[in-house]
């Protein structure tokens, strides 16, 4: 369904609770594999300990703190990060947009909260945790995230120009 009018997200709100089984997600509002739920479950490469030091890894390299690491498995040929935006925040900043909804969280807007997905058997992650330099592997995961966002349109201004610079460094 195309639900693009302004009033949207107070719609979806009301269905949702007036109706029992019935939720709304966009189709950008999660890792395809979770939005379509399968039978079949992926295993990860990375045992419980790699996963750990890689969340933490992750967490000291990324310094912006709207992301919330989430480790998945996914098919090895996925996007290593994918960035989604809760769904509960979406609809609340798309209703204060419209004059409601968004005053139980005072007069200021309402923060950007977005969730990184990281694809633990993509060959880029485990690269991640091979990578015996700090510096090497702080810029390995900041270009791979400066790639989501790019994907995502979040990537603007300052960001982008250091980006494209960074990666003709890259190139050469």
């Amino acid at each position: 369904m195309l639900l693009d009018s302004p009033i949207i997200g107070h719609l979806m709100q009301k269905l949702e609770s007036s109706k029992e089984n019935i939720s709304f997600a966009r189709v950008d509002a999660d890792h395809i594999d979770k939005l379509i739920q399968k039978e079949e479950t992926q295993i990860s490469k990375l045992s419980d300990e790699e996963k750990e030091t890689l969340k933490k890894e992750l967490e000291e390299a990324i310094t912006d703190k709207s992301f919330t690491v989430q480790l998945e498995a996914m098919d090895s040929d996925s996007s290593p990060f994918t960035i989604t935006e809760p769904e509960f925040m979406r609809r609340m900043k798309e209703m204060q947009q419209t004059g409601g909804g968004g005053g139980m969280f005072g007069m200021g807007s309402m923060p950007d909260m977005y969730n990184l997905i990281v694809n633990t058997n993509h060959p880029l992650v485990s690269e991640f945790l091979n990578t015996k330099t700090a510096k090497k592997k702080e810029r390995l995961i900041n270009q791979s995230l400066d790639l989501a966002k790019l994907s995502k349109g979040l990537l603007k201004g300052k960001a982008l120009t250091e980006f494209i610079k960074r990666s003709y460094e890259m190139v050469k």
